[in-house]
């Protein structure tokens, strides 16, 4: 009996080891909770190119929220721009996109003064007089983005090296001193953010971009100048990213994709730890 016992010992120690193993594993590889509440606000239809990103980046918030302990929620149903809505969410998130209406404005607004965060992409800083998108929301253009109308633009959409202009800022402090963005159509500003004290800007492109665009026409392509292209506003729990334009190319009257807004892993980083700077403000306030 002495030696069945003995034995016993010695098969059940590693048995033991093995389920402690087993269980630190299964701890290990289990989805991070979730702590905070993300919503994308999209249009209903868009250009081709801009709905190629909007699709995309619905797919990969979904899966960077499983991955990094964020729940993501979308809709093109911009009625949903009111307080009670908003209030469910820590950050809210423009793809290619604002809201018109003056009441979905006036909730933004609030929801932002409340210390929400907002992460807006390309288009939703868009705003020309005339066009279809008229610089008509104040606020939202020179106070809050600070950059006033759109100018220009480079074409077709390209690669850009992106110089980080603040090392120490909690989105950007792990980043190297330049990143490859992915392909995009690179906006040019009515107003010099380096001019505006409110205005952090984060990110710009890198004079070894350039020439930036390739055309056809000899002014969509930058031979020079400043151009910033992810900022924040020191007043508010925001970031702004330019990116958010894939290339494509139209055959037989159906897009096909030539690019991914996700497809630079550095330029990903970058957004992952824009959210949770932005989810963790955003809990915070609340609970304040």
């Amino acid at each position: 009996m002495a030696v069945e016992k003995k034995a016993l010992k010695q098969v059940a120690a590693p048995v033991f080891i093995c389920l402690v193993w087993l269980s630190s594993s299964v701890a290990l590889a289990s989805p991070p909770k979730k702590t905070f509440k993300v919503v994308g606000f999209y249009p209903a239809s868009t250009e081709q190119a801009h709905m190629s990103f909007i699709n995309e980046a619905n797919r990969w918030f979904v899966e960077a929220g499983d991955k990094y302990g964020f729940t993501y929620d979308s809709t093109s149903n911009w009625a949903n721009m009111n307080t009670g809505f908003l209030s469910q969410y820590q950050v809210v998130v423009f793809l290619d996109a604002r809201p018109d209406s003056l009441s979905q404005r006036n909730a933004f607004k609030v929801y932002m003064d409340a210390g929400g965060g907002w992460m807006g992409f390309h288009f939703a800083g868009f705003a020309l007089t005339p066009s279809d998108f008229n610089q008509d929301w104040d606020w939202y253009h020179n106070t809050f983005l600070g950059a006033g109308q759109y100018v220009s633009n480079t074409w077709r959409p390209t690669a850009a090296i992106l110089r980080v202009e603040d090392r120490n800022h909690p989105v950007t402090k792990h980043l190297p001193a330049t990143i490859k963005a992915a392909p995009n159509e690179w906006y040019r500003w009515e107003k010099d953010l380096r001019a505006n004290p409110d205005i952090n800007i984060l990110l710009s492109i890198d004079s070894t971009s350039f020439p930036l665009g390739t055309g056809p026409k000899l002014y969509e392509i930058w031979h020079s100048g400043y151009y910033p292209v992810v900022w924040t506003n020191k007043h508010f729990h925001m970031v702004y990213f330019n990116m958010g334009h894939n290339d494509i190319d139209v055959i037989a009257n159906k897009s096909v994709d030539l690019s991914s807004t996700f497809q630079s892993k550095q330029q990903n980083k970058l957004i992952v730890n824009s959210l949770l700077w932005l989810g963790a403000k955003g809990k915070q306030k609340q609970l304040n």
